[in-house]
C-alpha cells in the first residue's frame, strides 16, 4: 500500500504526496510562483538539492538564484560546467577558479601538457560555445557517495592530486563526488539538477587568464555590467606570489606545514611580507612630490583598518613624519539630523550620516596649519559636543583617518586630491580548498569577526551571522564602488590565519542549533573550518594584523 506524506510549505500551505518523492517532482507544483527556476530547497531548515527524496513529514521552501543560497547553487555548478568545457577544448587541461574580480570568478586554463601557449580570447570564445552546447544537452549532475580511498583512486586516475591532498586530512570517511559527462569532480556543497538549469553566464578574456560572469541575487536574471577592477586583480596577483613564496596554494599545503612542524617559520615569513609591504607604502606616502597631508583608509567589515593604521603610523614616524590620527565618528550628524534607511532605522553607515561640511571645513584648516576646535562625538546623547579641544599640525605631520567612506571623494570634497593619499585594506585570500573550489573572501572576514565579537563584544555567532547580510549591503553600497579609486590597496589576509581563528570559531559556530535560519549559514562556515587543522595564537605576534581579532595587540 503507498504510503504519504504531509509537506508544509512557507505560506502555511498543507499537501500529501508519495512517500520517497524527490524534491523536483515537488517543485513543478511550484514553479509557477517563482519569477526564477527553481534551484534547490530548504528542507526542514538543511539545504537539500531537488534530487533528494523526502521519506518523512517535512517543512520545505524552495529557493532560486535569488536567494543566497540559490546564487551559491548556482555559481558553483557554473564552475563545473566551464571546468568540463575547457578540459572537452583543451584535452587535459589544469583549470584554476582562483578568486572573484568584477562580478564573477578569475579562472586559469593551462593547456594540456607541451601546448605552452597563452590562453587568446578566441580560445575563451571557444570555451564558451561548448558551454552553451553542454547546457543545451541538459546533462546531469550526479552525486556519487564514495568512501575516502575510492575517491583518492579515482582522483589519481583523472590527476586531481590536489584532491587527493585534501583527502588526507578528511575526518569523515566518505566524500561525495559529482559527475557529468564523464569527468568527477569534488565540490564543497550543494549543485543544481543538470547543465540545463545554467543558461545565463558569459566569459570574458581577462589575460592571462578569463572571468566566468553571472548574475547576482539582488539582480538575478541579468549579467551585470562589467567595471574592471585591475587593482584589486594586481593586489590578488600580488598575494598569489606570496603563496608561492610560503608555498602554500591550497588548505592540504596549510595542514601539511603543520604536521611537518613548519608553522612557525610560515607565521615568520607571512608577517615580513605584511611589515615589507606597509613599509613600501610609508615610503611612497613620505616621497610623494607633492606633500601628502591627509591618509584616509578604508576598507570593509573586519579588515584589519585599525591595526593597519597603527602599523602605518609607525613607519611613517621612520620616514620622519609625525602622523596623527582622527575619527570620522566624531563628524557624526546628531541624532535627528541623520538619515533612515527604508526600514525607517538610522543609517549610520550613509555617507550623509556625516556632517561633510563641518568635517571639510576643519581639514581644510588644519592642512593649512591653522589651530582648530576639534569635535567628539557624544553616543549617549546622540550628538557632537565642542568641548574647547584644539588641535594644530606642523609641516612635519600627517592626519590618519579610518573610516568606510574614506575613498569617497564626497567626504573630502573641499581638500585637493594632491594633499590626500588613499589607502583600501580588505582580506583577499588567495587561498583555496583545492584547484576548483575558491574560499570566499567575505568568509575569512565573517570568521574574524565572530571572533571578534564573541571575545570583545559579548556577542554570540548567532547574532554577528544575523547582521552580516546587513554589512555586506552596507559595504556594496559605501565601499566597493571606490575601492578602484585608492592609490594603493593593501591585503590584510595572513596564509595561516583560518588554523588560528578556527580554534575560537568553530566552539562558537557549533552552539547555534537547527530552529533559527542562520543554522544554514552556521552548519556552511563549521564544514568549512573543519578542512583546516586547527593550532593555537603561540607564534602569532603582538602587532599582527590578526591579533585585533584573537586580543593580545600591543596597540589597543
Amino acid at each position: 500500500m503507498q504510503e504519504y506524506i504531509k509537506v508544509t510549505f512557507p505560506d502555511g500551505l498543507e499537501r500529501e504526496y508519495p512517500k520517497g518523492i524527490k524534491l523536483i517532482n515537488i517543485a513543478k507544483d511550484f514553479q509557477f510562483q517563482h519569477g526564477l527556476e527553481i534551484l534547490g530547497a530548504i528542507v526542514n531548515n538543511e539545504l537539500k538539492e531537488l534530487w533528494k527524496e523526502l521519506t518523512q513529514d517535512s517543512k520545505v521552501e524552495f529557493i532560486d538564484r535569488s536567494s543566497s543560497y540559490g546564487n551559491r547553487f548556482y555559481s558553483r555548478s557554473l564552475a563545473f560546467l566551464f571546468i568540463i568545457a575547457a578540459k572537452e577544448v583543451f584535452n587535459a587541461a589544469k583549470v584554476t577558479v582562483e578568486h572573484s574580480l568584477s562580478k564573477g570568478f578569475y579562472c586559469e586554463v593551462h593547456k594540456e601538457p607541451g601546448n605552452n601557449n597563452p590562453l587568446t580570447e578566441e580560445d575563451v570564445k571557444k570555451i564558451e560555445l561548448k558551454m552553451h552546447q553542454l547546457v543545451r544537452m541538459e546533462l546531469e549532475f550526479k552525486k556519487n557517495k564514495m568512501d575516502n580511498k575510492a575517491a583518492e583512486e579515482l582522483f589519481r586516475k583523472t590527476g586531481q592530486y590536489d584532491k587527493i591532498a585534501l583527502l588526507k586530512y578528511r575526518e569523515k570517511k566518505y566524500v561525495n563526488v559529482y559527475s557529468c559527462y564523464g569527468y568527477y569532480d569534488y565540490f564543497y556543497n550543494y549543485m543544481v539538477p543538470s547543465t540545463a538549469y545554467l543558461k545565463t553566464f558569459e566569459l570574458r578574456f581577462y589575460s592571462p587568464g578569463l572571468i566566468l560572469r553571472f548574475p547576482e541575487k539582488c539582480n538575478p536574471e541579468i549579467i551585470p555590467e562589467f567595471i574592471e577592477q585591475k587593482k584589486l586583480f594586481n593586489i590578488f596577483r600580488e598575494f598569489e606570489k606570496w603563496g608561492s613564496i610560503l608555498e602554500i596554494q591550497n588548505i592540504s599545503n596549510l595542514n601539511d606545514a603543520i604536521i611537518e612542524n613548519r608553522f612557525k617559520d610560515l607565521i615568520n615569513v607571512a608577517e615580513a611580507l605584511h611589515e615589507k609591504k606597509i613599509a613600501q607604502i610609508a615610503d611612497l606616502i613620505a616621497s610623494s612630490e607633492e606633500k601628502k597631508k591627509l591618509v584616509l583608509i578604508a576598507g570593509p567589515s573586519s579588515s584589519g583598518k585599525t591595526t593597519f593604521a597603527q602599523r602605518l603610523a609607525v613607519q611613517l614616524k621612520v620616514n620622519g613624519l609625525k602622523p596623527i590620527s582622527i575619527s570620522i565618528d566624531d563628524y557624526f550628524k546628531n541624532r535627528e539630523d541623520t538619515p533612515v534607511d527604508e526600514h525607517g532605522e538610522f543609517d549610520f553607515e550613509s555617507v550623509e550620516a556625516i556632517d561633510i561640511e563641518t568635517f571639510n571645513d576643519v581639514m581644510t584648516k588644519l592642512i593649512k596649519g591653522e589651530l582648530v576646535e576639534v569635535p567628539t562625538y557624544n553616543f549617549q546623547k546622540g550628538m557632537r559636543e565642542w568641548t574647547g579641544k584644539k588641535l594644530k599640525i606642523d609641516e612635519d605631520q600627517i592626519v590618519i583617518i579610518e573610516g568606510i567612506h574614506g575613498l569617497n571623494e564626497i567626504l573630502t570634497q573641499d581638500i585637493p586630491k594632491e594633499k590626500k593619499f588613499k589607502i583600501y585594506i580588505s582580506a583577499l585570500t588567495h587561498l583555496g580548498v583545492d584547484n576548483h573550489n575558491r574560499i570566499p573572501t567575505s568568509d575569512l572576514r565573517l570568521i574574524r569577526r565572530i571572533v571578534r565579537d564573541f571575545q570583545f563584544r559579548g556577542t554570540d555567532a548567532l547574532s554577528t551571522i544575523k547582521r552580516w547580510d546587513s554589512v555586506r549591503r552596507g559595504e556594496d553600497t559605501y565601499i566597493y564602488p571606490f575601492q578602484e579609486e585608492a592609490d594603493v590597496m593593501f591585503n590584510s589576509s595572513l596564509v595561516y590565519e583560518l588554523c588560528v581563528l578556527k580554534k575560537v570559531a568553530l566552539p562558537q559556530l557549533v552552539k547555534i542549533k537547527n530552529d533559527v535560519p542562520e543554522y544554514i549559514e552556521a552548519k556552511r562556515l563549521v564544514k568549512f573550518l573543519n578542512y583546516f587543522l586547527s593550532t593555537d595564537a603561540a607564534g602569532v605576534p603582538n602587532n599582527s594584523i590578526l591579533q585585533e581579532f584573537l586580543g593580545k595587540s600591543c596597540f589597543f
